[in-house]
């Protein structure tokens, strides 16, 4: 049985004993973040179809209910809300900012699990919350330390959007570098959706950085890629990112990726068994014209695979099993081998280079 997203959502009011099991997918459908939506519901609708090919989730088959994560985190929070109040859940996940995640979280929190799938700041601590994501202390600071081991860059400029991943993201980022001896030359934070980055890079320039910590989400960083290279800054002055995956190489084009490196926790590109086994069935599923196959979007996989193997392993959908199960977790995923500590994911991190419209791995970053 194959899952679609928007036709298997149940109806409105469903009862709370439900013959499945509904989980909400928090993803975004426009907006700067809007360029991973497609990707991040294939993966998800992916993990599903591979769920119910078999006996489901405690013998139920499991659908999901697609909830627009890209409006405003009051107004997604609230959706979650009436959610639970009619029954019509019974755990959330998908890719958003930080700040969506934190309005959720308010409203889950020891009611519903939540797995949260993206790269995220860190420190989150709600009851019934896990997380799969990358965090800086071991994404983008070991990949900085790369870097400047690779090509002996040691003079940073921040630019990333004005919330609470880049901000505290940025943070680590300068204490870490202040800590090397170091310290970022510059740090500057636009609002989400900017599209005109002049001054910003004329002050990135005005620096004489070596390198560029790029923390821009999805839209707003294919616009600065862009602008970046129209005035002729790559691949002179190399840009690093957490963020960037193979919508936005496609998006900005191939002459604006030269110098352009990323870190993260999957890449198509990663030619394991494991990830190689995943685009096998991911295009075999949906076809030749399938959405880009990412970190971003394998993301909602990763989320939906924990929840799925949370799950089994308590045999309950309960928060405290769930919390108890995730004990010592470890399984194989698209990503290799990964496990839980506390209710935070341990991973092995990537450094990729940017080539063309692909990216090439250059080096792994084990999990402590």
């Amino acid at each position: 049985m194959e899952a679609t997203v928007d036709s298997i959502s149940p109806p409105v009011g469903a009862p709370r004993h439900r013959s499945t099991i509904d989980i909400a997918l928090v993803v975004p459908r426009s907006g700067s973040a809007g360029i991973y939506g497609p990707s991040c519901e294939a993966c998800a609708e992916l993990a599903i179809a591979d769920l119910n090919a078999g006996s489901g989730l405690m013998g139920k088959q499991v659908r999901l209910r697609l909830v627009d994560g890209s409006r405003t985190p009051s107004v997604v929070a609230a959706e979650i809300q009436r959610l639970l109040q009619r029954g019509a859940i019974d755990a959330v996940t998908g890719w958003h900012i930080s700040p969506v995640r934190q309005a959720i979280a308010r409203v889950t929190a020891n009611r519903v699990p939540y797995v949260y799938g993206p790269l995220y700041e860190g420190g989150e601590r709600t009851p019934g919350l896990f997380l799969t994501g990358e965090t800086p202390s071991r994404q983008l600071l070991p990949a900085m330390d790369w870097m400047n081991s690779e090509y002996g860059i040691d003079q940073w400029v921040l630019i990333g959007n004005d919330y609470v991943w880049p901000r505290q993201t940025g943070l680590a980022a300068r204490l870490h570098a202040r800590s090397q001896g170091r310290p970022l030359l510059d740090e500057i934070y636009v609002p989400l959706g900017t599209q005109d980055f002049g001054a910003a890079i004329r002050q990135v320039e005005a620096t004489g950085a070596a390198g560029v910590l790029l923390l821009l989400v999805g839209g707003d960083g294919v616009a600065f890629n862009r602008q970046f290279a129209a005035a002729g800054l790559c691949p002179a002055v190399p840009r690093l990112s957490p963020h960037v995956e193979e919508n936005m190489l496609l998006a900005s084009g191939s002459d604006s990726n030269d110098g352009l490196f990323a870190a993260a926790g999957y890449f198509e590109a990663l030619n394991t068994t494991a990830s190689m086994d995943f685009a096998s069935r991911y295009y075999r599923h949906f076809g030749a014209s399938a959405p880009a196959l990412n970190s971003i979007g394998e993301s909602c996989y990763e989320a939906l695979t924990l929840l799925i193997a949370l799950t089994e392993r308590a045999g309950s959908l309960g928060i405290d099993q769930l919390a108890g199960a995730a004990e010592g977790l470890t399984y194989i995923s698209p990503r290799g081998e990964v496990t839980m500590r506390g209710n935070q994911m341990s991973q092995d991190i990537y450094v990729a280079e940017a080539k063309g419209l692909d990216f090439e791995v250059r080096s792994r970053i084990s999990a402590a």
